[in-house]
């Protein structure tokens, strides 16, 4: 796909209609993995096809392990066991995909091969002393660059031991290496998180039969396994990405007259976090068919436009939905009031600066801000239009899009091409629901 995708919005329109947006992208990833350890057959339906889940994909394919894909967002994989990956010829290339790279490094820090991982241009600025530092503990070894940066080079055959680990800041991934490193090492891997952050990783484990247990005590928990047990294959399905819905929630609440239903959307309240910060906002939102799917909550959310008014985010609230902020500064954007955001010095280290491009943004489409440390002040205003450039990174150009419903004049989305990696639907979808969007390269 061409780097120099641009999108194109014209102002104006309004979002209609029920929408399926792709399926879960961190439960996708977590699907191939677990499934790919576990032992017999593992169906999974719903996943995402995306450029991120495709890499986990084709990265125990080259490890190995079979798998089919008999029909679009179908995956068949038959399980080799916790101790069945066999050494890849090559290093694994995880192209875009954070997730990948730091799941993997968890659970390949214990195989009895020697690996490498590495990524595309931008994975390759991004920290990974988070998860290096504790597999260490464990017993690992494992090297990244000087600066601490992929490529990451596992030394095999090391006997891993299981740690109690408390998180100096709150991350799904970083708990989630360290419980599939825990898979392998001997006695008990607890990790401790000092805000709640998403659990998908503890409930799929669950799901594939093996136990994990949980006590949680005020805003911290503490999650533990103990290593050497047995995963068995099972059917997933893999409920819509609400990071993906998000876009869509801020498109119909900001555009007068829209009316959107977004059917099968996993909520889980490790996740939900945006739905509470747009109800606070006055956002107009629904959820009804509310049910368990697999161990994950999943609902049909309706959305209508309605006025918004800025908030302070509490800061208790910015984990839980860390990767959807690039769509709520959009409906801050275009509330009235400030919207005040601290606490969230991880946005920065995503596929971008997100803080800082998202800041740039937005003033060249006429909005106020003020940039923080670790967050950001938006003025709600009028978006007159321009021209933004998103670096690259999927959910500031999806962003962005949205913005043109409430815009006067065109707004011009430079490097759109890595949309795909999350969102291979997302223009087609967006057209269809009424954004008026065009794509150029």
């Amino acid at each position: 796909m061409s780097r120099s995708q641009r999108f194109i919005v014209s102002p104006g329109g309004q979002l209609q209609g029920r929408l399926r947006v792709p399926g879960d992208k961190s439960i996708s990833h977590r699907s191939i993995i677990l499934g790919s350890i576990a032992e017999g057959r593992t169906q999974i339906s719903g996943f995402l096809e995306g450029e991120d889940t495709l890499a986990t994909l084709a990265a125990f394919q080259a490890m190995g392990v079979q798998i089919e894909r008999p029909g679009s967002a179908q995956v068949t994989l038959q399980g080799v066991g916790l101790h069945g990956l066999q050494k890849p010829e090559k290093p694994l290339d995880l192209g875009n995909s954070g997730t990948s790279i730091r799941l993997l490094s968890g659970l390949l820090s214990a195989q009895a091969f020697d690996v490498t991982l590495l990524g595309d241009e931008s994975l390759s600025k991004r920290p990974m002393k988070r998860v290096t530092d504790p597999l260490s503990l464990m017993g690992a070894n494992i090297e990244a660059t000087e600066k601490g940066t992929p490529p990451l080079k596992m030394t095999g055959g090391q006997a891993l031991q299981g740690i109690d680990y408390s998180m100096p800041m709150a991350s799904a991934q970083v708990k989630s290496c360290v419980l599939l490193a825990g898979l392998y090492a001997s006695g008990s891997t607890c990790v401790t998180e000092p805000a709640p952050t998403r659990d998908h990783s503890e409930r799929m484990l669950q799901g594939f039969g093996y136990p994990v247990q949980r006590d949680t005590q005020g805003q911290s928990t503490k999650i533990c396994l103990s290593g050497g047990g047995r995963l068995q294959g099972m059917n997933i399905d893999v409920p819509a990405d609400l990071s993906s819905a998000t876009f869509f929630m801020v498109g119909a609440a900001i555009a007068s007259g829209s009316d959107v239903t977004l059917e099968h959307v996993g909520v889980n309240p490790t996740r939900a976090g945006i739905l509470r910060l747009l109800w606070d906002m006055g956002a107009n939102i629904l959820l009804s068919n509310t049910r368990t799917v697999g161990g994950e909550p999943v609902a049909d959310i309706k959305i209508k436009a309605s006025p918004l008014h800025g908030i302070k985010i509490p800061q208790a609230q910015v984990p839980l939905a860390i990767d959807e902020f690039p769509a709520l500064f959009i409906a801050a954007a275009c509330a009235e009031g400030e919207t005040i955001l601290t606490g969230a010095e991880e946005l920065r280290v995503k596929e971008s600066d997100r803080i800082q491009v998202m800041a740039d943004g937005l003033q060249a489409i006429g909005i106020e801000v003020k940039v923080m440390p670790d967050g950001i002040v938006i003025q709600g205003g009028q978006i007159r239009g321009g021209q933004v450039n998103s670096h690259g990174d999927h959910r500031i150009a999806m962003a962005f899009a949205m913005a043109g419903l409430c815009a006067q004049e065109p707004i011009e989305i430079l490097d759109c091409a890595n949309v795909a990696t999350s969102f291979p639907n997302f223009v087609e979808l967006a057209q269809n629901a009424g954004l008026q969007l065009s794509v150029s390269t």
